[in-house]
């Protein structure tokens, strides 16, 4: 098992989206999922619990070595009803985390199943180079 100074993944603990300076484009309540992070000798794996969310309400981008998760949840109430009582709030989810460079980036897996988001972000194989020494 790794260290956490080798696993090197550091997740954003942002309570409210809007405090990280990122535009959204939707003014709805946007909240932080809760994320549980296993590792293996092959990847690192990545629970995310999003309810409401499926694969065409998911967008999940990968730039300057920050993953970034969005959901999109709409809400349904029944036809011909109104809300009397509710004891959860709907919202968005958002959350980021920044990637070390023992990630194989081209070969990040996700699925979505019951609202469960599996990130499955497999270990980059070790570089060694042989360098050559001239003499000068």
């Amino acid at each position: 098992m790794a260290n956490e100074n080798e696993l090197n993944i550091q997740k954003t603990e942002k309570q409210e989206i809007a405090e990280t300076g990122a535009e959204r484009t939707r003014s709805r309540l946007a909240f932080v999922p809760r994320t549980d992070i296993y590792e293996t000798n092959e990847a690192i794996v990545l629970l995310t619990d999003m309810p409401g969310v499926d694969e065409s309400t998911l967008d999940i981008t990968l730039e300057n070595d920050v993953l970034t998760i969005k959901g999109y949840v709409e809400t349904a109430y029944p036809e011909g009803y109104g809300l009397a009582y509710g004891e959860y709030r709907v919202g968005d989810y958002e959350r980021s985390f920044t990637l070390s460079d023992k990630v194989d980036r081209n070969k990040i897996e996700a699925t979505v199943k019951d609202g469960v988001l599996r990130l499955y972000l497999p270990k980059a194989e070790p570089s060694m180079r042989k360098i050559a020494v001239a003499a000068g």
